[in-house]
C-alpha cells in the first residue's frame, strides 16, 4: 500500500504537483510578459521573475539562495534587472504568465471543480509553514494570495516547492556540496541535466567544471566510471534529507488528502506534458 505520510508523502506531492509551477520556465506568455515589462528574455527574466519578491536584492543574494548558478551570470543580470522593470511590474508579470499558460496548457478544465479542488488542498498544504532559514520561501510566502483558483494553485505549488528548494540547499550544505559540485553529482546520477546542458544553462566553464570534478573524485564521490559507493549513499541521503525536511506541508494534510492531491495533480500534469507544456524529456525521469 502506498504510504501518503512524512518523507514519502513529500516526494510523491513533489512529483505530482511540481510541474504545475515549472511550466512557468518553459512557457512563451513568460518571456512575453517579462520583456513587456522590460527585461531581457531568458536569464535575466528568470533570475528577476524568482527573485523579485525578495525586491532588489543584489547578485549574491541571488547566487546564494539559488546556489548552482555561476556567480558570474547571476552578476550578468542582477541588478541590472532592476533598472530594467519594477520589482512590482516583474511581479505582475509573471503572474500573468502564470494565467496566461495554464488557461492554454488546460483549456476547459481551468475552470472545473476538480482543480478548484486541488487548489484548495495545495493552499492548505503552506498554512502556517515555518519560515526560518526559508529565505525564498519565506518572500513568496509574504505575496498576496490570488483570487483565481488555477492562480492559487500556482501560487500554491510556488510555496511549497520554494519551501522545498531551500530545504534542499540546506540538505546540499550539510553533505558539503558547492553548488557546483552539487550539479556535477546531479548529473552523474543520470535523471538531471547533461553536462552540456548544466554548463550551458548555469554557466560553469570547462575548466570550472573539470576542477570540480577533480575535487570530488580527491573525496572519493566520483570516479571514472561516475558516481562512486560513497556518492551514490551521499545523493540518496541528499534526496532523504530533503524530503524529510519538506515532509511539514503534507503532515498538514494528513494521508487521505495527501493521496487526493497526488491523484489529481498527476491529471493536471499529464494534460499539460501533452500539450506541450515543457520539451519531451525534461520530467521524464520523474
Amino acid at each position: 500500500m502506498t504510504d501518503f505520510s512524512g518523507a514519502g508523502a513529500a516526494a510523491r506531492a513533489n512529483r505530482a504537483l511540481d510541474p504545475l509551477h515549472a511550466m512557468i520556465y518553459f512557457a512563451p506568455e513568460a518571456d512575453e510578459e517579462f520583456e513587456r515589462v522590460g527585461l531581457r528574455r531568458g536569464r535575466m527574466a528568470y533570475f528577476a521573475g524568482r527573485a523579485a519578491p525578495m525586491g532588489r536584492v543584489g547578485a549574491g543574494v541571488v547566487t546564494a539562495t539559488f546556489y548552482n548558478f555561476h556567480p558570474s551570470l547571476v552578476a550578468h543580470n542582477i541588478p541590472r534587472a532592476w533598472e530594467q522593470a519594477s520589482v512590482k511590474d516583474i511581479l505582475a508579470a509573471r503572474l500573468t504568465a502564470a494565467d496566461r499558460a495554464l488557461r492554454r496548457l488546460l483549456g476547459d478544465a481551468v475552470d472545473s471543480a476538480e482543480l478548484a479542488e486541488l487548489a484548495e488542498l495545495a493552499r492548505i498544504a503552506t498554512h502556517e509553514l515555518p519560515a526560518h532559514g526559508r529565505a525564498l520561501f519565506a518572500a513568496h510566502a509574504e505575496l498576496p494570495w490570488p483570487d483565481a483558483p488555477h492562480l492559487v494553485l500556482w501560487h500554491a505549488i510556488t510555496l511549497l516547492r520554494e519551501f522545498r528548494g531551500d530545504g534542499h540547499v540546506a540538505a546540499l550544505l550539510d553533505g558539503e556540496l558547492s553548488g557546483l559540485e552539487a550539479l556535477i553529482t546531479h548529473c552523474a546520477t543520470g535523471y538531471g541535466f547533461t553536462e552540456a546542458a548544466a554548463k550551458a544553462t548555469r554557466g560553469w566553464s570547462d575548466d570550472e567544471w573539470a576542477a570540480g570534478v577533480e575535487a570530488l573524485r580527491t573525496r572519493g564521490i566520483l570516479d571514472s566510471d561516475g558516481l562512486t559507493a560513497g556518492g551514490v549513499a551521499l545523493r540518496d541521503a541528499i534526496e532523504r534529507a530533503t524530503d524529510r525536511l519538506s515532509a511539514a506541508p503534507w503532515s498538514t494534510l494528513g494521508p487521505d488528502r495527501v493521496a487526493r492531491a497526488v491523484e489529481l495533480g498527476r491529471g493536471f500534469t499529464t494534460q499539460i506534458a501533452a500539450n506541450g507544456a515543457w520539451p519531451k524529456g525534461v520530467f521524464a525521469a520523474r
